[in-house]
């Protein structure tokens, strides 16, 4: 099993050694994130040149994976791609396989960005968490708690966000920031270390809901850098 160190001096993540731990393990005493570590056999950039996507994101569905013509690793990757997400399947999840090969983020987001290559946090209207690992490509990246601040708590952004709503700093205006997903983006405190999930590791990461134990986690996708080879993504 390949090692997986979470940042030093945090306590959020906690490392787990089955699927039935991952998925068994409650979320308390200030851990947001679980990790499976692991080192997965099969050629999964083989996969990926296969299913020659497009720019963006093409969500892969399991007929599309039995399509392919495939070496004996790639037929490996293949299936633990599928056995995952039959795993999840069989927790009343329903993932999603996306080949990302580039994003197209919103030039109009406006003071705070609402893309998913900025830092976030996702979240609920009922008690949620978020799975998702990187098999191809690079990964997602977390970011700690305390090396963060939410945007619109930024007072310059907030002063611009207030010019843009019209009016005052009211439960309205926090309705308003929560309609648009601006309360959910964070920015790096000076001197933050962002940390990589890692490729195969499977995650399940806390959101952001009503009545949530513990603070959701923090992360971001990658961003994209010009001929880097597509993502391959596991998402529930």
């Amino acid at each position: 099993m390949p090692a997986f160190t979470p940042p030093p001096g945090y306590g959020r993540i906690k490392v787990v050694h089955s699927f039935e731990e991952l998925a068994a393990t409650t979320f308390e005493n200030g851990v947001n994130a679980l990790c499976w570590p692991r080192a997965l056999p099969g050629d999964f950039a083989e996969v990926v040149s296969q299913l020659a996507v497009g720019p963006g994101i093409t969500s892969i569905d399991d007929a599309r994976l039995f399509s392919l013509t495939l070496s004996g690793a790639g037929r490996i990757a293949r299936d633990i791609l599928l056995q995952d997400q039959q795993r999840l399947r069989a927790c009343d999840l329903a993932p999603t396989l996306d080949c990302i090969n580039g994003y197209t983020n919103d030039p109009e987001s406006g003071p705070v960005p609402t893309h998913v290559q900025s830092f976030h946090v996702d979240s609920a209207t009922v008690a949620a968490d978020t799975w998702l690992c990187t098999y191809h490509g690079a990964s997602s990246e977390g970011l700690r708690n305390d090396q963060a601040q939410r945007r619109v708590d930024i007072p310059e952004t907030r002063a611009e966000l207030l010019r843009l709503y019209g009016g005052e700093d009211n439960a309205e205006f926090a309705e308003y920031l929560n309609d648009h997903y601006y309360d959910l983006h964070y920015a790096p405190l000076p001197g933050a270390q962002p940390f990589t999930f890692g490729l195969h590791n499977l995650w399940r990461i806390v959101c952001e809901y009503s009545g949530a134990p513990v603070p959701p986690c923090i992360h971001r996708a990658p961003e994209t850098v010009p001929g880097q080879p597509p993502r391959l993504l596991l998402i529930s």
